[in-house]
Parts: C-alpha cells; structure tokens; sequence
C-alpha cells in the first residue's frame, strides 16, 4: 500500500475549535511534515491543528482503591458557602416579565440595559451593562456572561 504524504489543500479529520467536534477539515499550513494549521469544511473557521483525540475509557475503581477517610479542603482553598434560600438575583430580575417578549440573541445587533434577551445556550437573559466598544454583560440564570455584540 503506497501512503501518499499530506500536503496543503488535502482533507484531513480534526477536533475544530469553534464547533467542539472532530470534522473534515482542509490543511491550510505545514512546516515540514507536520500539520500546524487548518480550516474546518463545516463553519468555515481556522485554528491550529488538533488531531482527534481517541475516546477516553473509564477507568474502572474497586473500593480498595478508594480511602475510607473523606476529603479534606487544602489550606488555600475556602469551604464553598451555602446556597442562600430565597429568590436568586435572576429571579428577581425576571419577576413580572413574559418570556415571550425576549428578543433573540445575534452578536450583530446592538442592546439596551433592561432588555430581555433569549440566547440558545444560556436561556433568557436581561441586559445588565452595555460596555464599549462591542460586549455586553447579560445575566441569565445560571450567572452573569459577557457576550459579543453591536453598537
């Protein structure tokens, strides 16, 4: 069987930065042999090369390998605090407000403080603080993010 060398242009498989799954993707730089750079087939963006990694297998554990002992924190690390009863600040923030009204989110768009915003990962959101020149910082209910957007 003849192995034919990759060469810039060529298809090859790799874990793509922005879609977070091994793809077809098309070499666009090498140094020497090596892959240093590519463009995925599927979004159309370019990063370094990450060849796929193969599938991790759980390691099984007997109960020898584990202590009786239970964990105790490190010195530098505090205790994580209670999660305080009662409405979360998102909560609050939403309280009175329809779902219905949020506009979806777009990075090209711009947004007021007080909006609510309805975003495919993260839910509905309002508006915290708009922040120049193009970021704005959403609370949704999992916390505060700051996304990309229009002015």
């Amino acid at each position: 069987m003849i192995v034919r060398k990759r060469s810039a242009g060529d298809n090859v498989e790799a874990k793509c930065t922005r879609c977070r799954a091994v793809l077809n993707h098309t070499i666009v730089a090498m140094v020497g042999e090596r892959i240093v750079r590519v463009q995925c087939n599927t979004c159309g963006g370019q990063h370094n090369y990450h060849p796929p990694q193969e599938e991790k297998k759980p390691a099984e554990r007997s109960a020898t390998t584990r202590s009786a002992a239970p964990r105790t924190p490190s010195a530098g690390r505090s205790r994580k605090e209670p999660v305080p009863k009662g409405p979360s600040e998102w909560e609050q923030s939403m309280a009175g407000v329809d779902p219905a009204t949020a506009t979806p989110y777009a990075m090209d768009r711009p947004f007021r403080t007080g909006e609510i915003v309805s975003h495919p990962v993260f839910g509905i959101g309002i508006v915290m603080t708009v922040t120049k020149p193009n970021k704005v910082e959403i609370l949704f209910r999992d916390g505060v993010k700051l996304l990309r957007c229009a002015l």
